[in-house]
């Protein structure tokens, strides 16, 4: 058991743009980068869920099997706040995971026993590093206060989704990625997105992918527990 503690993101997550706006806040239009973090965002939720049921149903390692279904839970929860403040804010959100993210999900599906559990893991350390960098970049360059605050409140859950991942892959014996002392990837150390090249052991990541809204300077590593 990786003794994940639950941390009430959707009691958290559902303050977040419930209260009243006032007038001047409704006819406020969000910034590119509000925009952007919110579609970026719900497209990974999107991925989340699909591949965290897919864990619960072909998982072999049992950790691997109650990872998915913390997963599920929890980006359920996120997706449902994003789509609430999204409606608020006039942001017309994707109707399903990107091509890597679907890439990625085909992988799973034809993948089976020990290598579908060391892809879904691999995959999903690629994931929640880009998506705590996105979520990094929004509260530091986002502009509308709710989408910032959900950002917020999401990093925390991203990251102990990530500190779980790292517990297991080191179990497993996966690679983990490297990041240098500022927060981004180090060179030859990059991640790819869930459906790029994934690394067999001893392999480093290579592919780089683009945070949406911008790149992340000088902002915190993703933190081994």
């Amino acid at each position: 058991m990786l003794g994940i503690k639950r941390l009430g993101l959707l009691a958290a997550l559902v303050l977040v743009g419930v209260a009243p706006a006032a007038a001047a806040q409704a006819a406020a239009q969000p910034s590119e980068q509000d925009t952007q973090y919110l579609q970026a965002v719900h497209q990974v939720n999107l991925y989340e869920i699909a591949a965290g049921e897919l864990a619960q149903e072909k998982g072999q390692n049992q950790q691997v099997k109650e990872l998915g279904q913390q997963f599920v839970t929890d980006h359920t929860e996120l997706d449902q706040s994003v789509q609430d403040l999204a409606g608020q804010l006039n942001v017309e959100l994707p109707s399903e995971p990107t091509t890597d993210q679907q890439d990625g999900l085909d992988q799973l599906n034809n993948a089976s026993g020990e290598e579908f559990d060391r892809l879904w893991v691999t995959q999903e350390l690629a994931g929640h590093v880009q998506a705590i960098q996105a979520t990094q970049t929004e509260i530091s360059q986002g502009t509308e206060s709710q989408v910032v605050q959900l950002a917020q409140t999401a990093l925390p859950v991203l990251q102990a989704h990530y500190d779980a991942l790292v517990m297991l892959a080191e179990e497993l014996g996966i690679p983990v990625p490297e990041t240098s002392p500022s927060g981004t990837p180090s060179p030859g150390g990059t991640v790819p997105a869930p459906g790029g090249t994934t690394p067999t052991p001893g392999e480093t990541f290579t592919e780089e992918a683009p945070v949406p809204g911008g790149t992340v300077t000088e902002t915190p590593a993703p933190q081994q527990s």
